[in-house]
């Protein structure tokens, strides 16, 4: 029989041979790998290789730095994996600027550049790493892997410190990924858990950016963090990245925005890599293509948007568990008041320590107890019996029975010292002791209290300058066939009934995404809908083929086909909205003689009047008639439709165009995401018809026209009006003019018509922001200022003030600069005013 052991298992092996070897090697290796090399401990937070670096750099620590080359070697004393191993963790544990005080070229998490060589760059323990990791009173002990020296089993951590730095690893059979959280807002939610109130615990990371928590699941497993990075609209020709998503480097990133131009996704120029203090990707966009579907590209096929899936493993009882973010803070907190309760207690027998022997020092001395070191005794045991008979009468006011090395530390004092004693100084000094163990005892007896007072200390010492680098956000779901650029050109063959992108030789169609849809019919009536291919086959004589926009309810498809069977011709109005792809859809009756005389497709459901001419032979009076497709309703694709005529039909011609019988679109300006929508998410902007435009007016005192694409994006935080634009309508806004500190009033009509283009209304200058806004006729502002009780309220009713005025125009002042100020309108109910947000 043999044994194998690992400080925290034991496997006893009792099969012989390669059999018996297999099923208890790799037993014993992944019990090896994910305890002792994978998995942090839930105690400290730790891998062993980190606690070994910090047991290493305690006990080099002189305040000065060190060299990184001199710290590995310390630290191989302890860990027996080579020095490449605890360099990269030296390192990664240094980048996270929390333990480490780090000098010289750590590498930047941001762009990848690696650390310079380990004798070339210094580091230390950081102050709070000092203050919060180490406690050898409190630290239990083993030796090392070769005996030699002990290491600590776990360092006495007083802070979750695993969720602050984050965690990952790959051992057998399981992972873990703990991502990195706000140091500041782990105190808070600390203190909370402490206080027994309701915590959130969200990821932030090193390199900022933007991250959508809404699927994070307490970090556990199945869930899942999105993020994003800032990217900015520069021009209308460039986009700069202002950050890089967690575990993106600045060319990584790259490289992936120039594989998806290679593969036609987006459309570029070139991208430059301008990051110095801080990241800046500068995207130089190809002519004519739109920035914002561009930033939505971006975030779809780049690594500008990344999802991360936590899973917080760590190992409690030298076993991994699966727990969430939120359970380990309550662990850590747990854990931190029981170091802390050790601690005041060791403090505690310190004191009451000190308090027994200064207090025998007094006695020693005030009672004259030293004098039995100048009699005559026979033997020094003697000596020591007498000295302790003469301490008999003050026992009861010791803390403890006074013992024999107690009186042999006290006959060790020279006699010449003894004498210099002062009473009141030792008297001082015991009262002082008092002060202090009734302090220790009051915080035993109120830990909790101490405990958040001890993390309020934390963040009072070490918060300032590790405010959230992450924005949170929520994110709006992009779909590729929006954003996807039209990489893909489409050609058809008409008669013999092909479409595809290998068909050059043929008619050329449409320039399209290759994630599109394609949808075609035919003379005989047949409707099919397939994706972007080399070749495919729809069927002989196509009528119509296009671009299919799933879910289009506006676009209407105008029809007369005649039924194989009868010979009668029906008319059809219908829309396409779902289909199912490579399906064949009869339009008609389904005879294989049915036969499509007229086909148009129509955006906004107009509806044309035509003139059928009849075949002369047939026995009708009238060989031609007019038909108006607006009598007709619109039904489903299924539908018969209505009998036109009996009669064979020899032709259909277009007479005369029609009027759109749909009615005007609604529009929604989702004031969360800053999209503009027809989902009816946000603020409703009206009934918007084709030729509709839509104003766009933002905090820094600039407005916009722009179109109803929905694929233009704005900032929420920068809008402060979205309507219906009508060039009649006459604008009020109120304005900080920070040079003569003071609020400027103007009245404009918009005279500019040039699109997607914004416009400087205001006074040009530092600082000078746009306050409110309105379109009403008559507004009535009221400005409220002051505070507290203080607070004072006029009205200004502004068309009496000041007249119609150029765009341009700096405009009347209206009252002076008031840093406690806040100005709305007083909005009319019957006049539904557009909502000031």
């Amino acid at each position: 029989m043999s044994t194998t052991k690992n400080k925290n298992y034991e496997h006893v092996q009792t099969d012989h041979g390669i059999n018996g070897q297999y099923k208890t090697w790799f037993l014993d290796y992944a019990s090896y790998v994910i305890l002792e090399r994978a998995v942090p401990a839930v105690e400290d937070g730790l891998k062993p290789v980190q606690r070994r670096i910090l047991h290493a750099m305690k006990e080099m620590d002189d305040g000065r730095y060190n060299k990184v080359a001199n710290i590995i070697g310390q630290s191989m004393q302890y860990h027996p994996h080579g020095d490449a191993s605890i360099g990269d963790a030296l390192v990664n544990m240094g980048q996270k600027d929390l333990l480490i005080d780090t000098q010289g070229n750590w590498g930047d998490i941001r762009t990848g550049d690696d650390a310079a060589a380990s004798r070339y760059i210094e580091a230390r323990l950081s102050k709070f790493a000092l203050e919060v990791v180490f406690n050898p009173k409190t630290t239990i002990w083993q030796t090392s892997y070769d005996g030699r020296k002990n290491e600590p089993v776990t360092l006495p951590v007083k802070f979750p410190l695993l969720l602050a730095q984050g965690a990952e690893g790959i051992a057998v059979g399981l992972a873990t990924k703990i991502l990195p959280h706000n140091f500041n807002e782990l105190c808070d939610a600390t203190i909370k858990y402490l206080k027994g109130r309701k915590f959130d615990l969200y990821p932030d990371f090193l390199t900022g950016a933007m991250a959508d928590v809404s699927d994070y699941n307490s970090g556990m497993r199945g869930g899942r963090v999105k993020v994003r990075a800032h990217i900015e609209e520069f021009d209308k020709k460039t986009l700069l990245i202002k950050s890089v998503p967690y575990g993106i480097t600045t060319s990584g990133l790259m490289d992936s925005i120039v594989k998806a131009n290679d593969a036609g996704k987006i459309k570029i120029k070139k991208v430059t890599d301008n990051t110095a203090a801080e990241v800046e990707i500068q995207v130089d966009l190809a002519p004519g293509i739109s920035p914002d579907i561009t930033i939505d590209a971006l975030y779809k096929f780049t690594d500008c948007e990344v999802s991360v899936s936590p899973n917080t493993c760590v190992i409690i009882d030298q076993k991994p568990v699966f727990i969430s973010v939120n359970e380990l803070l309550r662990i850590s907190a747990d854990k931190t008041k029981d170091l802390l309760q050790k601690e005041l207690e060791i403090r505690l027998s310190e004191l009451q320590e000190k308090w027994h022997y200064t207090s025998l020092e007094k006695i020693f001395f005030e009672e004259q107890i030293y004098k039995e070191l100048e009699k005559k005794h026979e033997t020094w045991d003697k000596v020591i019996a007498a000295i302790d008979r003469a301490f008999q009468p003050f026992i009861k006011g010791l803390k403890r029975p006074i013992t024999r090395e107690d009186i042999l530390k006290l006959t060790e004092k020279p006699v010449r010292r003894i004498y210099r004693l002062d009473i009141a100084e030792l008297n001082a000094q015991i009262k002082d002791l008092e002060e202090q163990i009734s302090g220790v005892n009051h915080d035993l007896a109120h830990l909790n209290d101490y405990a958040i007072a001890y993390f309020e200390n934390l963040l009072k010492k070490y918060g300032k300058g590790k405010e959230r680098k992450t924005e949170i956000k929520v994110f709006e779901q992009i779909e590729a066939k929006h954003v996807a650029i039209a990489n893909t050109k489409i050609f058809i063959n008409r008669e013999e009934g092909f479409i595809g992108t290998s068909l050059k030789k043929d008619e050329f169609l449409v320039e399209c995404s290759d994630l599109d849809d394609i949808i075609a019919f035919t003379k005989r009536g047949i409707m099919k809908i397939v994706r972007v291919q080399d070749k495919v086959f729809i069927g002989k004589d196509i009528l119509y083929a296009a671009v299919f926009r799933k879910g289009d309810e506006r676009t209407t498809y105008n029809m007369i086909y005649t039924d194989g069977a009868t010979g009668t011709a029906y008319a059809k109005r219908f829309n396409v909205t779902g289909i199912t792809r490579d399906k064949e859809y009869d339009l008609t009756k389904g005879h294989d003689k049915s036969k499509v005389h007229y086909l148009t497709v129509n955006p906004n459901g107009e509806a044309e009047v035509v003139r059928i001419v009849l075949s002369p032979n047939c026995s009708a009076k009238k060989k031609e008639l007019d038909f108006y497709f607006e009598e007709l309703e619109i039904k489903s694709r299924g539908s018969m439709g209505n009998q036109v005529t009996k009669y064979p039909v020899r032709a259909v011609r277009f007479k005369e165009a029609g009027v759109a019988t749909l009615g005007s679109i609604k529009l929604w300006f989702d004031d969360k995401f800053g999209r503009l929508n027809h989902d009816g998410k946000g603020i409703e902007l009206g009934d918007f018809d084709a030729e509709d435009r839509v104003l766009v007016i933002y905090t820094d005192g600039t407005y916009e026209i722009t179109d109803q694409e929905l694929t233009q994006r704005f900032n929420p935080e920068d809008v402060l009006l979205v309507e219906k634009f009508d060039p009649d309508h006459v604008i009020t806004a109120v304005y900080l003019d920070n040079d003569k500190l003071q609020y400027n009033v103007k009245r404009f009509r918009i005279e500019t018509t040039t699109l997607r283009n914004r416009f400087l209304f205001i006074k040009e200058g530092k600082g000078n922001v746009l306050e409110a806004v309105s379109t009403e006729a008559e507004p009535l502002l009221i400005v409220h200022t002051g505070k507290g009780s203080q607070v004072r309220k006029a009205r200004y009713k502004i068309a009496t003030l000041v007249d119609v005025m150029g765009w341009k125009a700096v405009g009347a002042k209206l009252t002076d600069f008031n840093k406690n100020v806040m100005m709305e309108w007083e909005v009319k109910e019957a006049q539904g005013q557009a909502a000031l947000f």
